[in-house]
């Protein structure tokens, strides 16, 4: 019985930790092998409008092999910022670049797990696990049979409706305002006096709201949504390709202005994306004419300030660190680009009130000893633009 006893009990005693090994293992390698979410297929969605998987060169290379022709550690710091390492001299980035007709691909604001998940599902061949895609193309679908227009373009929307309809009842009003003052001098249709002075009144309410809001209108163009000359779309470029402001608007961090992108800039994609999906060759095809004609494209400016104030996209965009959405309005949800905010010096100064400034991480602010001090003593918990000058009229006129 004891000898028994022995030799059985081992097997019971062990077999808990094997089964739980087991286990571990298989959760571990199948973590390993797949890995993957439906953000890294998110995360992915800003290359394909350069690149494919399996498809051939686009605008860029094809991403098919890619992980096992390239360092893991190497690749990500390309694609996080690509033109960093072509400007420090890396020789395989130097490559990249010139096979590639010298075209630089933005900068991705992507941590490093980030762009291990976009390899992972390059490697994967641009399929997710667990049948996470199709849910993905049903969404995509439902979007497709209703669009959608984002919150920016319906405000827009109603702002022209809203001023619209007060300048028809204003119009209305001066005829009523005549038509009253006629009758109380010679015609006495109207016997009852008050209904006349209640209708006068009222008239010249709405007037006087018709004319505040003009008033306050000069100078500014706040839902001005100008046809251009070529139809783009900010949702296509900025929204469902996602890409970066600046690739196009290539001076915004080192200028007065943000740049209007020669049609050499459209040719980095679309010497390869020769027709869309909803303008078909139409659109693009202007491109093309330009270039021919060697005439640029006369982009209508949407965002304009009077010419005495002065602003600087460099000093808001590199120095300040805002998002180009704070002005312009959630730019990737517009079709066509209207302005959303009224860019008026209330506006401004507001945001100058508020605004806290990244004040202790940007050498900028360096000579601002005394806020520093008061930073370090406790005496204020944070920087706003007010602080820094903000408020000050030779800032913005002189």
């Amino acid at each position: 019985m004891n000898s028994t006893k022995n030799h059985v009990n081992p097997l019971f005693k062990y077999s808990g930790y094997l089964s739980g090994l087991l286990l571990l293992l298989t959760l571990f390698f199948s973590t390993t092998l797949s890995g993957q979410t439906a953000d890294d297929a998110k995360n992915f969605a800003q290359c394909k409008a350069c690149h494919t998987i399996g498809g051939g060169k686009l605008v860029g290379p094809d991403l098919k092999g890619v992980t096992e022709r390239r360092d893991e550690a190497w690749l990500i710091k390309f694609i996080q910022n690509s033109q960093a390492l072509v400007a420090a001299g890396d020789e395989t980035a130097v490559k990249v670049f010139n096979e590639n007709n010298k075209i630089p691909m933005p900068s991705h604001a992507l941590t490093d797990d980030q762009v291990k998940g976009i390899l992972k599902y390059i490697a994967a061949g641009g399929k997710l696990p667990g049948g996470a895609e199709p849910a993905k193309a049903a969404s995509k679908k439902v979007e497709t049979a209703t669009p959608q227009i984002s919150e920016a373009e319906r405000y827009v929307n109603e702002k022209r409706e809203s001023s619209h309809k007060l300048a028809v009842f204003a119009i209305i009003s001066g005829i009523l305002v005549i038509v009253i003052l006629i009758d109380l001098m010679f015609t006495h249709i109207l016997k009852a006096k008050w209904i006349s002075y209640v209708l006068l009144l009222s008239a010249l309410w709405i007037l006087g709201e018709w004319s505040w809001d003009v008033a306050t209108g000069l100078g500014r163009q706040q839902s001005y949504q100008p046809d251009q000359p070529i139809w783009f779309s900010h949702k296509v470029h900025a929204g469902q390709n996602q890409i970066d402001c600046e690739y196009c608007h290539f001076t915004a961090e080192t200028s007065m202005h943000a740049g209007i992108p020669p049609a050499s800039v459209c040719m980095n994609c679309h010497s390869q994306v020769k027709e869309g999906k909803r303008t078909g060759k139409k659109e693009i095809d202007k491109i093309y004419a330009a270039l021919k004609e060697n005439k640029p494209i006369e982009w209508i400016k949407v965002h304009n300030l009077p010419d005495f104030v002065y602003f600087n996209h460099e000093q808001h965009v590199k120095v300040g660190k805002l998002n180009c959405t704070e002005c312009h309005g959630d730019v990737a949800q517009m079709d066509q680009i209207a302005q959303v905010n009224t860019l008026s010096m209330g506006w401004c100064l507001d945001c100058h009130r508020s605004h806290k400034v990244q004040f202790t991480e940007n050498n900028f602010y360096g000579s601002y000893k005394k806020l520093h001090e008061d930073l370090k003593a406790g005496k204020i918990d944070q920087v706003n633009v007010k602080m820094i000058g903000g408020e000050d009229c030779a800032k913005c006129h002189y």
